[in-house]
């Protein structure tokens, strides 16, 4: 892959166009940062969009749903997707309605996904799950064959994707004639992690595993999920 976003018709940013970067770097960093995409089809006429976890495998986004699913056979069937990931970053409170706004990173991917075969799904599993909970397999059984058979995992390739980043969009225009006296600025946003709720099933005293306790200080180092 090539370290520049190719531009395409798909991927040329119209509006806000000024907000687009075609750096590799700037998308994997929004997924790397990201734990689930919007993916959307069009199915029988209408377009779908359903959240689904993710992890990246180099250049391509990984996926995963159950063999059951209409949605994900589809997909497996060479039904074009297309992913959207998008981190809140404030509210831009300007002197108008009108030029309020959001700060935000935002990537869409477009393309056609691949199965992962049998013989490397159990590979990719563990990928997305230490990407979505890091360390946690170490502190749970092993993934059963039937576990493994019942799942679909999709690779979606990150060849044709725009990334729009307004993140720096609070600068104002010093002549535009809005009244002083009304206060102007940014709310921030972030993504926060709780303390974590012990299931009442599981046995008295058992502590909460530092793989929980790791991924929570992750959450918070990034603001982002």
């Amino acid at each position: 892959m090539t370290t520049e976003l190719p531009l395409t018709t798909l991927t040329r940013v119209r509006r806000g166009a000024h907000h687009q970067r075609t750096d590799r770097a700037a998308l994997y960093d929004i997924v790397d940062t990201a734990m689930y995409a919007t993916v959307a089809i069009v199915r029988d006429d209408r377009p779908v969009a359903l959240p689904v976890g993710i992890g990246r495998d180099g250049d391509d986004l990984l996926i995963h749903g159950s063999t059951g699913s209409d949605f994900f056979r589809r997909i497996a069937g060479g039904t074009p997707v297309s992913l959207t990931i998008t981190h809140l970053l404030g509210m831009k409170y300007a002197r108008s309605l009108f030029d309020s706004s959001m700060r935000y990173l935002c990537a869409v991917v477009h393309g056609v996904a691949s199965v992962v075969p049998p013989e490397q799904k159990e590979a990719a599993l563990l990928l997305l799950s230490e990407h979505l909970m890091p360390g946690r397999s170490a502190d749970v059984r092993a993934m059963t064959a039937r576990e493994i058979a019942a799942t679909l995992v999709l690779r979606v390739p990150l060849a044709e994707a725009s990334v729009k980043d307004n993140a720096g969009s609070l600068v104002e225009v010093d002549d535009d004639g809005e009244d002083r006296t009304v206060w102007a600025g940014m709310l921030p946003l972030r993504v926060v992690a709780g303390e974590p709720v012990t299931s009442p099933q599981t046995a008295t005293g058992t502590p909460v595993p530092e793989s929980v306790r790791r991924a929570a200080a992750r959450v918070a180092a990034s603001g982002t999920a």
